[in-house]
């Protein structure tokens, strides 16, 4: 085995041109810990707003040196720390969560706790499953922050994304009516999750949940003391009219996931690739997603 891997970072953000390889030794996992050998590795939103300077600015990232690039990741365990019950050779797939770190899942290997991975049902396969941790459970904490909707109305923003797509659906399982706001070649997709579907941003709703970071523009879009959720924690527009503004802060958990990637095989939930590359076009990858617009992720393969 080689003693070291590769792996992408940013060490003075500015774009996808400020990403460069490095080489790093192989660590041994220590107690509660496995590493993996990755498969497949999803480019996100997060990940263009770290390689662009975005939490360095908010004080989010402090690293001195370089910061890890890549959130989440399907690949196959290849070494286990102790008290570790997962098998040498599992299928899995979770996130690395948080901002200020020296590594990410852009990368070939990496060393994570046992607890934030979730194995993979065979009937899946790991570029796919890299889609969805983080994306899955995003949207599950951030229905969490959502809560029981008892009938009422929800809009979520940018419903046919990654997170909304999801959203949509598990905010039905809470009891929500929701309404998802996309653009017009969309509607098919969104109703076919069971959503209302609508192009227009209309007000008065009890709550609307911001997938696609419209920020200040969608406070207006709620009731007077209804609910706005979004997925940009630290940069919440100021609350108003007696509005609760909360942002999601995505947290690792692999028993969560385990629950997403079945519901993944059985097409409760979409999961959407929208081109595999080879790691090293990592720069290429976060330019397309930059210029919006796509449906599914790219995923990176190293």
């Amino acid at each position: 085995m080689s003693v070291t891997f590769r792996t992408a970072v940013v060490r003075t953000p500015d774009g996808p041109d400020s990403i460069e390889f490095i080489d790093v030794p192989v660590a041994e996992p220590g107690p509660g810990q496995v590493r993996v050998a990755i498969a497949g590795t999803s480019v996100n939103p997060v990940d263009l707003a770290t390689t662009s300077g975005v939490f360095h600015q908010l004080g989010f990232i402090t690293q001195p040196g370089h910061t890890g690039l890549g959130t989440d990741f399907a690949g196959i365990v290849e070494a286990v720390g102790p008290d570790v019950d997962i098998a040498i050779g599992s299928r899995v797939a979770g996130i690395v969560d948080g901002f200020d770190r020296d590594f990410g899942t852009y990368a070939e290997k990496l060393v994570v706790a046992a607890a934030a991975v979730a194995v993979v049902p065979d009937e899946l396969e790991l570029t796919t499953a890299a889609t969805v941790p983080l994306n899955g459970l995003t949207a599950a904490q951030l229905v969490d922050l959502l809560g029981e909707g008892s009938g009422r109305s929800l809009l979520v923003i940018g419903a046919a994304g990654a997170v909304g797509g999801y959203v949509v659906t598990l905010a039905r399982d809470r009891g929500w009516k929701v309404t998802g706001l996309a653009r017009p070649q969309d509607e098919g997709f969104v109703r076919g999750l069971g959503a209302d579907f609508t192009t227009t941003a209309t007000t008065g709703w009890d709550a609307v949940a911001d997938t696609a970071v419209s920020q200040e523009k969608a406070l207006p879009l709620v009731r007077d003391d209804g609910l706005l959720v979004g997925v940009r924690p630290g940069a919440e527009p100021a609350a108003e009219r007696g509005i609760i503004v909360r942002a999601v802060s995505v947290l690792a958990d692999g028993d969560r996931l385990a629950g997403l990637l079945k519901d993944t095989v059985t097409g409760r939930l979409p999961a959407r690739v929208h081109t595999v590359l080879p790691l090293d076009r990592v720069a290429d990858a976060h330019r397309a997603v930059a210029q919006g617009g796509i449906r599914g992720r790219y995923v990176l393969q190293p």
